[in-house]
């Protein structure tokens, strides 16, 4: 026996220093994978959620500056240049037709009165004429006014037709005049709205205030906050007023419109040529009527997506977000349904009778 427990303690002993070296590297990695931390108490906090993403910066937009001569006044005489195709074929008429006719008219006008004043003098008549009735005068002024009225007539209806037979609308602006400012609201981008100002000029606004600069137009036409369209789109204007009648005017557009309390009138435009043009209130609607300018700005339609982004919207048509979805607007009601036994479904099973027998008593 004791030769027995002198065998098992000799065994035990030789069989240590194996087991420490197996045990050795196991103890190292720790302490070698704890020493650049080991300095550092245990966080015994609660953990903390991720900060959420930061969202990203809206687009910025560089909006241009006037082109001296279009869609700006500069002192001419006559239309300014039209940047719209009904104002294109408006203002051919106006210059063409029209003023030809109003020029011979008046040059007739005047050869008659100069012969009739020459010639029927007292001076060249002492004896005056007895002629009452000349048939062939007659017909002549009846007849020659009529179709002057149908020259006049025919182009002028083609293009009324074609103003107010407007295409499908890419963009629907609504306009809203109010004293004395403009509000502009896009409810097919998402119902943004534009609140516009006139530009008061560096002597008249205080430290730290915007004020009209060359980049922003004239004085008196150059708004905070201009009404951006996109260029070679349809843009459908409904015009109306919150207090008392305004006129909503852009020459370069050959556009004028009342704004009328309580009424919706509609005109529409449709711009390729990208810029920016002014306009003003054009009714009389009270004292500060003078200072009613519209500023436009037509831009290409990458920038007027950008521009809608920047300010909270959403082109026309574009696919709402996930969470708008109607599977998942439908799921929601669905998962916040009551479990059948709850006291919410027992509520909900008495009060439903109640509306059922209402809807049948309506109908």
């Amino acid at each position: 026996m004791k030769l027995m427990g002198w065998a098992i303690a000799l065994m035990a002993i030789g069989l240590t220093p194996a087991t420490l070296g197996a045990q050795t590297p196991t103890a190292a990695a720790p302490q070698a994978a704890a020493t650049p931390t080991a300095a550092v108490p245990a966080d015994t906090s609660p953990p903390v959620a991720a900060p959420a993403a930061t969202p990203a910066a809206a687009p910025s937009i560089q909006f241009a500056a006037p082109t001296p001569g279009i869609g700006i006044p500069d002192g001419r005489k006559g239309l300014q240049d039209q940047v719209t195709e009904v104002g294109q074929d408006a203002a051919a008429f106006h210059n063409g037709p029209l003023l030809i006719m109003c020029a011979a008219i008046s040059i007739f006008v005047l050869i008659l009165l100069g012969w009739t004043m020459l010639k029927f003098r007292r001076g060249a008549n002492p004896t005056p004429s007895r002629t009452s009735h000349n048939t062939l005068i007659e017909v002549i002024w009846t007849v020659v006014p009529v179709l002057i009225l149908v020259a006049i007539a025919i182009p002028s209806i083609r293009l009324i037709s074609k103003q107010y037979s407007p295409p499908p609308a890419d963009v629907t602006v609504k306009v809203i005049g109010n004293q004395w400012y403009w509000t502009y609201q896009y409810p097919d981008n998402g119902g943004i709205e534009i609140v516009s100002n006139m530009l008061k000029e560096k002597s008249e606004v205080t430290a730290g205030q915007r004020f009209r600069t060359d980049a922003d137009g004239p004085p008196l036409l150059a708004a905070d906050e201009r009404l951006v369209i996109p260029a070679g789109k349809v843009v459908k204007f409904i015009i109306t007023s919150a207090d008392v009648i305004h006129a909503f005017a852009i020459p370069a557009f050959w556009t004028k419109m009342d704004a009328t309390p309580g009424r919706l009138n509609e005109t529409w435009v449709k711009v390729d040529r990208p810029g920016v043009y002014f306009g003003q209130c054009s009714e009389l609607c009270g004292a500060r009527h003078g200072y009613m300018p519209i500023a436009i700005e037509v831009v290409p339609e990458a920038t007027f997506n950008a521009w809608l982004a920047s300010k909270g919207g959403t082109p026309k048509g574009a696919r709402p977000s996930p969470e708008a979805t109607p599977s998942n607007a439908a799921a929601a009601p669905a998962a916040a349904a009551p479990t059948a036994g709850s006291p919410e479904a027992d509520r909900a099973a008495v009060a439903q009778p109640a509306l059922n027998q209402a809807a049948t008593a309506q109908n």
